[in-house]
């Protein structure tokens, strides 16, 4: 289950990469907005990286007109890896290197159909473990210092 969320500046392209969820039968769990009327997004991030954080959902997605607010108030989170990707090559390394487990997008900075190359890469794309889960272990050790 995917966790996927935009603020209004992202909803349109919301709406199109929960049409290619629903073409590759990829369950998700919508988290809003619902249109494009202004939405606060750091509500709507906190929703879905805790949906994430608790494993109610495996990863998520977060959309907004730059991608940056969405990824900061996510990485909030206690253990929340939220990357803001603007190509494939992001995407692949986010999760090969950095086993990320939000993915964020700037409505803006995209097109539709980058987005999905976006997201189809990260999809594809597992963890390579070995000395990337050691910098993981590191940032664990950071966040458990760090945050409450």
């Amino acid at each position: 289950m995917i966790a996927i969320g935009s603020d209004h500046g992202g909803y349109k392209l919301k709406e199109e990469l929960k049409r290619y969820l629903e073409e590759k039968e990829i369950d998700y769990k919508d988290f809003g907005s619902q249109n494009e009327e202004r939405v606060d997004y750091p509500n709507i991030a906190e929703e879905v990286a805790k949906s994430v954080q608790s494993k109610e959902c495996e990863s998520g997605i977060l959309i907004c007109r730059s991608g940056i607010g969405m990824s900061i108030c996510a990485n909030k989170l206690k253990g929340i890896r939220c990357a803001l990707c603007h190509n494939e090559y992001t995407a692949k390394y986010a999760k090969l290197h950095n086993n990320s487990n939000i993915l964020a997008i700037g409505a803006d900075d995209v097109t539709t159909s980058e987005a999905i190359l976006i997201l189809r890469m990260w999809l594809a794309t597992n963890f390579e473990g070995g000395r990337h889960q050691e910098r993981l272990d590191l940032i664990k050790e950071l966040e458990n210092k760090n945050m409450k």
